[in-house]
């Protein structure tokens, strides 16, 4: 005979900080127009802006709930008002999608706007 032992008597699943950071900028790679920003040490930056690195993303987990702080830069002539809206949006329903656990607060910092036309530049 098989028994099931009751829900409260099973455990706990922790879930890490680290893990939702790597879940949450994997999210971002899914948000049109965003792209990465530049590590820090110390408050300086130590290398590029650049639309091809990942975004920067620190999260906090406390019990079910989890805070979100990204750091990531924009496709310009994209407006980034929406765009950051959208990464917000993104970020709140994909987490939580994947985590299980409430995404209560997202803040962004835009640290670079990209634009198309430097890369068309020639020299002449």
């Amino acid at each position: 005979m098989t028994t099931t032992t009751p829900v409260e008597e099973r455990g706990q699943t922790v879930l890490s900080e680290r893990a939702v950071e790597r879940i949450a900028t994997m999210a971002l790679t899914e948000v049109d127009g965003v792209g990465g920003a530049a590590r820090r040490v110390l408050g300086i930056a130590v290398d590029g802006e650049d639309l091809d690195r990942d975004a920067q993303v620190t999260a906090r987990v406390r019990g079910d709930e989890i805070t979100l702080q990204a750091r990531l830069s924009v496709a310009y002539p994209a407006p980034v008002t929406a765009t950051t809206e959208a990464a917000r949006l993104h970020l709140v329903r994909r987490v939580g999608e994947l985590t299980g656990r409430t995404v209560s607060r997202v803040d962004i910092t835009i640290t670079a706007l990209h634009s198309d036309v430097s890369a068309r530049r020639r020299v002449q």
